[in-house]
C-alpha cells in the first residue's frame, strides 16, 4: 500500500446513507447525495446509493461524465451553476441543475432542443448567504421566462446557506422558498415539484421539527460522508464519523529545538510564522504537505502528538509524549470535511476502500 493514503470504511458511509434517507424519508423529504467531497470516487457513491439514496449532485462535470461512463442510471445534478461553456456536456450528462441566470438557462434550453431532451431546472434563490441565487422579490418574473422555453422543465426552487456567508439555516430563511412556490403555482397554475431547502446545515431543523412543510430536498454530502456538520459544529446524530482516516508515514525522528534558528523571514507560503520556545522537542516528519491536504482539517488519532505545521512536501509533529515513534511507523488521523475534499481531489495520496 502507497502511503499517504486516505482509508475508507465503505459501511459506515452507507449507514450514514441509510440514517439520513431513513429520517427525512419519514417526514417526505428526499436526499440528493452530494458526491463531490470524494471527486465522486466511485465505491463511496455506490455505498450511497445501497444505503437508499435515489439521486446524485455533484459540482463538477468531469465528476457527473465518470459516473455516467462507470454506468451509474440514477438522476445526477449539477449543483454548482452552470458555465455557458459547458451546457452541452450539461444537457448531455445530467439530468438537472442548479441556476439562477436566466441567460445559462437558455442556453440548456438550446442545447437541449437540439439533442431532443428535456433539462430539469431548479431556480436558486439567495434567502441571505449572498453566494449563488435570485433575489426573492425576482423569482417570479425568472419563472416567468423560464416557463416560455422550449427543452427546459421548471422542476422547482432551491437555495444554499452555510457556505459563503456562514448563514445558519432557519425556519425563516428556509420559509421563503415554501412561500415563494405557493405564488408561483397560484400566479402560473403549475405544481413547483422540488423545494430544495439546504444542505447537511439543514438536518439540525429536520431533527428540530423547524423546517417548514412543504420543503421536500435536501442536497447532502458532508452528513453522510463524514457524519458531521461543519456550519452548525457538530456531530449528526444518529450517524457515525470514523469513516475516513488518513494515514501517512513518518520519515524524520530528531531531537531538535522548537524555536528556529536565525532571522524570521516568510515561509514557502509568504506567511510570517509565529513559534513558542518550549525547549528540545521530539519532532517527527510524515511525508505528507500542503500540496496534499488541508492541514487544518487533520486531527491525530493519538492525542499525545501535535501537529506543528507543514510546508509544500512535509508536515511536522510534536511526538515528545510518544518515545515509541521512529522512522517507518504509519501515524493516523482524522479529517474534516476540507481536509478530505482535499485528500480526495490530490493525485498523491491513494484512496483505501476498507469494509
Amino acid at each position: 500500500m502507497r502511503r499517504p493514503c486516505v482509508e475508507i470504511n465503505i459501511e459506515k458511509i452507507k449507514h450514514n446513507a441509510n440514517h439520513l434517507v431513513k429520517q427525512c424519508g419519514e417526514k417526505g423529504i428526499e436526499i440528493l447525495g452530494v458526491t463531490k467531497g470524494v471527486c465522486a470516487y466511485l465505491p463511496v457513491v455506490q455505498a450511497m446509493l445501497e444505503g437508499g439514496v435515489k439521486k446524485l449532485g455533484d459540482s463538477r462535470m468531469q465528476n457527473i461524465m465518470s459516473l455516467r461512463k462507470a454506468g451509474v442510471e440514477n438522476p445526477i445534478y449539477l449543483i454548482r451553476i452552470p458555465m455557458i461553456s459547458e451546457t452541452q456536456d450539461v444537457v448531455y450528462y445530467a439530468d438537472g441543475s442548479l441556476n439562477s441566470e436566466i441567460d445559462v438557462i437558455k442556453a440548456l434550453a438550446r442545447e437541449a432542443k437540439k439533442i431532443g431532451k428535456v433539462h430539469k431546472v431548479i431556480l436558486m434563490v439567495d434567502v441571505g448567504d449572498l453566494r449563488e441565487g435570485v433575489m426573492p422579490e425576482d423569482v417570479l418574473d425568472v419563472v416567468g421566462e423560464i416557463l416560455k422555453l422550449e427543452g427546459i422543465e421548471f422542476e422547482g426552487l432551491g437555495t444554499n446557506v452555510g457556505c459563503y456567508g456562514a448563514i445558519l439555516p432557519s425556519y425563516e430563511n428556509t420559509k421563503i422558498l415554501v412561500d415563494l412556490a405557493a405564488n408561483i403555482e397560484k400566479k402560473y397554475g403549475i405544481k413547483v415539484k422540488t423545494i430544495s431547502g439546504g444542505n447537511t446545515a439543514t438536518l439540525s431543523l429536520v431533527e428540530r421539527g423547524k423546517l417548514p412543510e412543504g420543503v421536500n430536498q435536501l442536497r447532502v454530502g458532508e452528513g453522510i460522508l463524514l457524519g458531521t456538520d461543519v456550519t452548525n459544529f457538530r456531530k449528526v446524530p444518529g450517524t457515525v464519523q470514523d469513516t475516513m482516516k488518513l494515514k501517512t508515514e513518518v520519515i524524520e525522528v530528531k531531537v531538535k529545538p522548537s524555536y528556529p534558528i536565525g532571522e524570521i523571514g516568510r515561509d514557502a507560503f509568504g506567511n510570517i510564522p509565529v513559534y513558542e520556545d518550549k525547549g528540545p522537542m521530539k519532532r517527527a516528519i510524515v511525508a505528507l504537505g500542503k500540496q496534499d491536504c488541508r492541514i487544518e482539517g487533520l486531527k491525530p488519532v493519538d492525542d499525545r502528538m501535535e501537529i506543528l505545521g507543514a510546508s509544500s512536501d512535509h508536515m511536522i509533529l510534536d511526538v515528545t509524549d510518544c518515545p515509541e515513534v521512529k522512522v517507518g511507523d504509519v501515524i493516523e488521523f482524522f479529517v474534516d470535511y476540507a481536509a478530505m475534499l482535499s485528500l480526495m481531489t490530490s493525485g498523491y495520496v491513494e484512496k483505501v476502500v476498507i469494509h
